[in-house]
């Protein structure tokens, strides 16, 4: 999502030829496959730990080792793009990834499959940034919006088909298929590659000059950071030795990463820009976009799954809902990046996501994926306006040397939002579980009459006073959970309505732009 002046007296089409739409094509179809690989294991991840004999703290590596290589490479990949040449890049990235999901695929042990995983994550992250790439330079303005909807709807879609795609291909074929699925796929974004996009100069000057130190220090950094955050919780956090080392080797990247900002003559990423108030706004509410987007996808599936008892392919296909406005909007979205203004889009697409979350805070016991409905419906606009104008509000945030620069770090704050989304919602799961429960526990007396008669009757039903506490106890249970997705609807929905005033700091992207990427 980088931006450049087109360069002096270059003359480009009013509309793009055959070629130019087969490179887009291929960005948009590279971007969906990075996204959903995301994720398309989780619906499986209990069949994967069976069958290669981890156990369930072992397998949440499965997608930890994924989520950390990928942040590592996103803001990486302009660097990447000017050292190898767009082309040349994507190729490696494509015929890596394949490789990679193969050796998922045929993983019969943990540590092979965290290998692929991570290598899956390393090379297809490259793939998410470099389509907004391709929609810059491979299409004059005035059709860049078509580019621009199109990379928003696979960004969003990839996270939400994937459930659906993985718990189908998981409970009708096998788990090995999740992997096996993105061969064919790969073979198709090779060709169109080749057909589509020009072969560029490897410039290794960029290895000669490179900021090895910020290189070093962003992997070790943002690595760390992301572990951190998505085994915290599972391994208590600071009472873990592992998370303490995690978080030495956090501080220790971060601090090398400051240091190479300081002494490079062209840092790795260029770290300033987020204190622009215009783009430090945007990057805010990158993060909050992560949290929502990601965080519904880890509450809903938990709540389907032990209220409901829903099976993988059912919590799928509500979690898929949430993608159905990119399709609705899709033909009207590039008509609508023309003509609003980013920042009444990017509010009314906030606003819409807190009420999203606003719609599911009234949920029962007896709740299922119907109660979602409305809520998924409502997220998909919200995330397909902020979005796609969140874009548009990087480009006009930043000078068009920075552009390389500001899309890495735009997507790497919409990952890490999830990523923090998910460690806080665990942590404020389990403490709103237990004082819940706690004053539940509270209204019951021993001598109440009514608890007596309920439990008399329990266990006149159940055979035993011993079962009738422990269906007391499970009811107890049940209703502290449900009260408990409620507060973290309610907490998602303040937290997305806080970053509504940075709108403000928002500027129009002026008229006559050019989006030509470096």
């Amino acid at each position: 999502m980088a931006t450049a002046a087109a360069p002096a007296g270059a003359v480009r089409p009013e509309r793009a030829d055959a070629t130019a739409w087969i490179a887009v094509a291929a960005g948009a179809l590279g971007a969906l496959l990075a996204t959903l690989d995301i994720s398309i294991v989780n619906s499986a991840l209990p069949t994967i730990q069976g069958e290669i004999g981890a156990t369930a703290t072992e397998g949440t590596w499965i997608a930890t080792a994924f989520l950390v290589a990928e942040i590592v490479i996103i803001p990486l990949s302009a660097w990447l793009e000017r050292l190898l040449g767009l082309r040349t890049l994507l190729l490696i990235a494509v015929v890596g990834f394949t490789g990679f999901s193969i050796l998922c695929g045929v993983a019969t042990d943990l540590t092979t499959m965290i290998i692929g995983r991570t290598g899956q994550g390393f090379l297809g992250g490259a793939l998410i940034p470099t389509a907004m790439t391709i929609v810059a330079k491979r299409l004059p303005p005035q059709q860049q919006p078509i580019g621009m909807a199109l990379f928003g709807m696979t960004v969003i879609l990839g996270p939400v088909l994937g459930p659906l795609l993985g718990g189908w291909l998981t409970e009708n074929l096998s788990w090995h298929y999740a992997f096996f699925v993105n061969v064919p796929v790969c073979a198709l974004l090779l060709i169109l590659l080749l057909l589509g996009l020009p072969h560029e100069r490897t410039n290794w000057v960029y290895l000669r000059e490179a900021d090895w130190f910020g290189i070093l220090g962003m992997i070790l950094g943002l690595g760390g950071l992301t572990v951190v955050l998505e085994e915290g919780h599972r391994e208590e956090w600071f009472e873990s030795s592992l998370i303490v080392q995690l978080t030495i080797v956090t501080v220790i990247g971060f601090v090398m990463l400051g240091i190479g900002q300081i002494r490079a003559a062209k840092p790795v990423l260029k770290l300033r820009i987020v204190l622009n108030r215009q783009f430090g706004s945007v990057v805010v509410m990158a993060l909050a976009l992560g949290m929502v987007m990601y965080g519904s996808m880890f509450v809903i599936p938990q709540f389907l799954a032990l209220i409901a008892d829903y099976n993988a392919l059912q919590t799928g296909q509500v979690i898929f809902l949430m993608g159905v406005p990119a399709f609705v909007l899709m033909p009207i979205v590039p008509f609508l990046i023309r003509v609003v203004d980013i920042r009444v889009a990017v509010g009314a697409g906030l606003a819409i996501m807190a009420i999203s979350c606003f719609a599911s805070t009234s949920l029962t016991a007896e709740s299922a994926g119907e109660a979602f409905t409305a809520g998924q419906l409502l997220r998909g606009v919200g995330m397909i306006l902020t979005m796609l104008f969140l874009n548009q509000a990087t480009i006009a945030s930043v000078s068009s040397e920075d552009a390389g620069d500001a899309s890495g770090i735009f997507n790497a704050a919409r990952n890490l939002g999830g990523s923090f989304a998910l460690a806080a919602l665990a942590s404020f799961q389990d403490q709103r579980m237990w004082l819940h429960s706690r004053r539940m526990e509270e209204t019951l007396w021993a001598s109440d009459p009514l608890l007596q008669e309920y439990l008399a009757g329990m266990s006149h039903a159940l055979g035993s006073p011993q079962a009738a506490f422990q269906a007391l106890a499970g009811t107890i249970q049940q209703q502290a959970f449900v009260m408990t997705y409620n507060d973290i609807f309610w907490a998602m929905a303040v937290a997305t309505l806080a970053t509504l005033p940075l709108v403000l700091f928002l500027r129009p992207l002026p008229k006559g732009l050019s989006l030509a990427m470096h």
